[in-house]
């Protein structure tokens, strides 16, 4: 049986151990209670992060999926393959009504650079199985996808298909995992093909709410089963633009819808339980890929200053140069600075939010920027520069701008001899602003302006890519449409980037 078939394969042809027989299903749960899926993420050498939540109703109202206002005990297997007669550990997770019977659990004591399988059971019922793997120890070649921005209103989740069926070893996902807006809140550009729940999201079960939508889309489901998964939030999770402790439409009490959605975005990510830390959930961290790679995930919204002159794209803007203004905030700029410098992978990749490169959006003489880029934190972006100049083979990967982008990250955008210090590699959208276009004679304008940047692309898509000691191969995937079921994925452009030997 090929592996996509197996893992669409439905719970009942699931055949367990005689030791832990099929058990009859409970009254308790009235139906499937695993209609939101599985996941995985945040892999190490021995273990990964297993994920998933009851909902008997994903679409009830008050948030809670519709399940029972008590526990249940939820069995979980990994097995070495996908068959699940080699059990190579198991245990049982507690799933209570105060985390929206969502279950994380760390597993560990597992073989470093493998496969695996695993799914989970409760009351007599099946969940579909998943597909993760370990880290490896040494530097085994990485198969990886990236993504970012699926605003449901604005299309199928083509893309999420598209990326599972190319069974990758990890998939990154750079924010706005979904948005907040209410029904037709967002869809100028798109129109709306298919409609939010009630209401944008203000409060704990609003947020729990509009991820169970999210996460009922089968698609969505495929890509989460098929490979662990390394995320961070962007501004929708929250709110649109939202700054550090400023909110972007003035919204009163903002630290506790914050917080609430924070604690939404928790109960449905596979992250660990470390990432809560009081009101801050902290999705900067470090993932490493043996001794070939290491991900460094950046948070470019919790800890910044509001952005410079009442945000926007602007053509003057004197703030967004004072050199005292924070993007990643002090910790953080430490924390990544230290990261770069003692990192001993052969490659460092940053997985970020906000295009870093400049980005001239006016055609002709002068200049406008996205202040809510990097470009609003100039002098911050200049010191990062200088600290990847300084290590080893980076890429910045990026999300939020719904098209793609190829950039040169040089000390100074505005001399064509200035050193190349990093790539940036931007996805686009899985979903946001709708089918996309292609405009080649507003492509030709905005490459002339940025010489820096070779290509860019308006359709929906998503990255893949392939890490070795040597080089690193890129492929900007595309759909054409999104605005109905089917559409292929295609290679618009393919790129190299060849590492740079050691030493140099």
């Amino acid at each position: 049986m090929e592996r996509r078939t197996f893992l669409a394969a439905t719970a009942a042809s699931f055949l367990l151990p005689p030791s832990q027989p099929f058990l009859p299903p409970s009254r308790a749960l009235a139906g499937d209670p695993f209609t939101l899926g599985v996941a995985s993420g945040d892999p190490t050498t021995d273990g990964f992060v297993l994920w998933t939540r009851l909902a008997l109703d994903p679409l009830s109202g008050d948030g809670r999926g519709g399940m029972p206002s008590r526990s249940f005990d939820v069995d979980w297997q990994i097995s070495a393959d996908e068959r699940f007669s080699r059990i190579v550990r198991s245990g049982t997770a507690s799933a209570t009504p105060d985390t929206a019977h969502s279950v994380h659990v760390e597993a560990q004591g597992l073989e470093p650079g493998r496969e695996y399988f695993y799914r989970f059971r409760t009351e007599g019922r099946l969940s579909r199985a998943g597909r993760t793997r370990t880290t490896p120890q040494g530097a085994q070649p990485l198969d990886f996808v990236v993504a970012a921005c699926a605003h449901y209103e604005h299309g199928y989740y083509t893309a999420y298909r598209r990326l599972a069926e190319q069974e990758p070893d990890l998939v990154v996902h750079l924010g706005d995992y979904m948005y907040e807006y209410g029904p037709s809140g967002y869809t100028a550009l798109a129109g709306r093909v298919r409609t939010h729940t009630p209401g944008k999201c203000e409060t704990l079960a609003d947020y729990r709410l509009r991820h169970a939508q999210y996460k009922s889309d089968r698609d969505l489901q495929k890509a989460h089963a098929v490979a662990p998964w390394l995320v961070a939030f962007d501004d929708h999770e929250v709110e649109n633009n939202w700054a550090g402790p400023v909110s972007s439409t003035g919204a009163p009490d903002f630290a506790r819808r914050r917080m609430m959605a924070f604690r939404a975005y928790y109960e449905n990510m596979p992250l660990r339980r470390a990432s809560v830390q009081g009101a801050v959930l902290r999705v900067n961290r470090r993932v490493s890929w043996g001794t070939l790679a290491r991900f460094h995930l950046l948070d470019t919204r919790q800890f910044r200053d509001d952005q410079a002159c009442l945000d926007g794209v602007r053509a003057s803007c004197d703030e967004r140069l004072s050199a005292g203004r924070t993007l990643l905030g002090d910790a953080q700029r430490r924390w990544l600075a230290e990261g770069l410098r003692t990192s001993p992978t052969r490659w460092n990749l940053l997985g970020q939010q906000i295009i870093m490169a400049q980005r001239d959006y006016k055609v002709g003489p002068g200049r406008e920027v996205n202040l809510d880029s990097w470009d609003g934190y100039a002098p911050e972006r200049d010191r990062l520069l200088g600290w990847m100049r300084e290590s080893a083979n980076p890429v910045v990967l990026t999300g939020d701008a719904h098209m793609h982008h190829a950039a040169e990250l040089k000390l100074d955008f505005d001399d064509p001899s200035s050193p190349v210090v990093a790539r940036e590699l931007v996805t686009s959208s899985i979903a946001s602003d709708g089918d996309g276009y292609r405009d080649k004679a507003w492509i030709a304008e905005a490459l002339a302006e940025n010489p820096h940047i070779s290509y860019i692309d308006q359709r929906r898509g998503y990255i893949a890519a392939r890490l070795t000691a040597s080089e690193l191969s890129v492929d900007f995937r595309t759909l054409d449409h999104i605005s109905r079921k089917g559409a292929p994925a295609r290679t618009a452009r393919s790129l190299t980037i060849p590492a740079t030997p050691p030493g140099r």
